[in-house]
């Protein structure tokens, strides 16, 4: 990828990626993760014992395809390794708001005191209200409708 043009499609490349990921996380929560893989997804609505759930696993599955892109745009096809980097951006932030932010897997000292960052944690813990695989609302990670307001809590 020679010169500035090379440069953008790279760029809206990974941003495509990044994009795309919220919505291939929030089909892939609603119906795999609250569907036939609710073996593994239902370790996230109980209690926590210890470092580390079932449901970490899905972390590996999403990495998976993002290693392989970033491997073969590395060997050649720069357009895979922004896709995959945009994959693994969207791995970074979806971990820093979901387990250290919100479940607070990591201590910290952060305050949420955007309006986004309160309608993003309130709509998980709107997700979390439930504890079997059906009847649960808000399957994105960065995004909540803002219809979900403190009376649903």
């Amino acid at each position: 990828m020679d010169g500035s043009g090379g440069y953008l499609l790279f760029g809206l490349a990974f941003l495509a990626a990044f994009a795309a990921m919220e919505g291939i996380a929030y089909l892939a929560h609603k119906h795999l993760m609250h569907g036939p893989l609710w073996f593994l997804h239902a370790s996230h609505h109980r209690p926590r014992a210890g470092w580390f759930e079932a449901n970490d696993l899905f972390g590996v599955f999403f990495a998976a395809p993002s290693i392989i892109l970033i491997y073969y745009g590395a060997h050649g096809y720069p357009l895979l390794l922004a896709l995959g980097l945009g994959m693994t951006a969207y791995g970074a932030a979806y971990f820093g708001f979901h387990d250290v932010i919100v479940h607070h897997r990591l201590g910290h000292g952060f305050r949420r005191q955007s309006r986004y960052m309160q309608r993003i944690v309130r709509a998980h813990l709107v997700h979390h209200k439930t504890t079997t695989k059906d009847g649960a609302l808000s399957f994105g990670f960065l995004y909540a409708s803002e219809r979900l307001g403190r009376d649903s809590l």
